[in-house]
């Protein structure tokens, strides 16, 4: 019944089909200079957006199902707040995967994309993130009254995710002060193991960082995103609770002090741009040693 109802939101319809394939024909067509390496590059990037579309569809389709009492409906069964939160999160999911096989396989077929990169490691991102970012999304929905208080704070939270995340604009080109900063950003860790996956560039404990990190937000987030939760249009919050968002990103708060001072993500990041620029011809997978005999 979710998955049917999303299909009927036209929001949620935008956000998880038209535009990823708007972003991949236009980012290829302008970056992609028709290299494999270049369009791996792009395609970690447009999967990154992809997964990002759920968090700005999701929390539209919850908020108009509230003031259309859809959920009211729901509420007459004895379906709790987690159950009804996690078939959003699972519906999102499999409406997405089918958009990331149409994407990754037009690279294939259409970009000459000579390789299909580690898609054990897409798949784990795309699972972690897409269910990180619905979950963000569901907190939004969670803590606004009305669909123009939703709408404004998707567009500042979008912006960040979108622009300083490296999705868009290649994370090593920033000024060394702002690659700093958005490693605080979650969808920094979304795009920087997608991009790398998509290249086929790290082993998966290189990345082990973006997993646990998704992972440990997509917890969190659930977790408040739940307690927040109201079934009823009536049912408002105090302007207080709206911080609550903020508070679902205390765990990017610490992988971010992290990598700053121990971790080596920048350096990772710095080397799959140089790798798509040619500059960097071996990939940077972690090497076992050779023994002797």
């Amino acid at each position: 019944m979710r998955i049917r109802l999303a299909l009927r939101n036209r929001a949620f319809f935008f956000f998880t089909f038209v535009m990823p394939l708007v972003f991949l024909f236009g980012a290829i067509a302008f970056f992609g200079k028709g290299g494999s390496r270049e369009v791996a590059y792009v395609l970690g990037a447009i999967l990154t957006i992809t997964v990002m579309g759920s968090f700005w569809g999701l929390s539209v389709q919850l908020v108009t199902f509230r003031e259309q009492g859809i959920l009211r409906r729901f509420r007459i069964a004895p379906v709790p707040a987690s159950a009804m939160l996690g078939s959003s999160i699972v519906s999102n999911y499999l409406l997405t995967l089918p958009i990331v096989v149409i994407e990754i396989v037009v690279c294939k077929y259409f970009y000459h994309l000579q390789s299909w990169g580690n898609l054990w490691e897409i798949f784990v991102l795309i699972t972690l993130g897409s269910a990180a970012f619905a979950a963000f999304g569901l907190i939004v929905a969670s803590v606004t009254n009305t669909m123009q208080e939703t709408q404004m704070i998707n567009n500042l939270l979008w912006t960040g995710f979108l622009f300083l995340s490296g999705a868009t604009i290649p994370l090593a080109k920033f000024p060394g002060w702002l690659q700093h900063t958005a490693l605080f950003i979650p969808a920094t860790y979304l795009a920087a193991g997608l991009e790398a996956a998509a290249n086929n560039r790290a082993h998966a404990t290189e990345i082990i960082t973006e997993f646990t990190a998704l992972a440990l937000g997509l917890v969190v987030a659930f977790e408040i995103s739940r307690q927040l939760f109201r079934w009823e249009p009536e049912a408002k919050l105090a302007p207080r609770a709206k911080l609550w968002v903020l508070a679902a990103l205390v765990p990017f708060l610490f992988f971010g002090a992290y990598e700053n001072v121990k971790g080596n993500m920048l350096e990772h990041v710095q080397q799959d741009f140089q790798f798509m620029n040619g500059q960097a011809p071996m990939p940077r997978r972690a090497v076992p040693p050779v023994r002797h005999p």
